[in-house]
């Protein structure tokens, strides 16, 4: 499954904050450097989702805001985890 998430770096804690438009809304508390952030954010959502961090991977806007993650073995039902 694809997922649009907007990201937000350099936040105080990692967290959801929600969908709006489609597009799920995440806070790192990692800098976006050498990709910490993007490190953070799939282990992140593999972490609420509860697969394995290699399920979990970026596939379109590595140094941009907004990006597609790929999210394998997962559902739309399984979506629910992350509210």
């Amino acid at each position: 499954m694809r997922l649009t998430v907007k990201v937000t770096p350099n936040a105080g804690r990692n967290e959801i904050t929600g969908f709006k438009d489609g597009v799920l809304r995440v806070r790192i508390a990692a800098a976006p450097e050498k990709g910490k952030a993007n490190k953070e954010l799939t282990d992140f959502l593999a972490d609420r989702l509860g697969i394995r961090g290699a399920s979990v991977s970026i596939i379109k806007g590595q140094m941009s805001h907004i990006k597609m993650v790929l999210l394998e073995g997962i559902s739309g039902e399984d979506l629910t985890k992350l509210q």
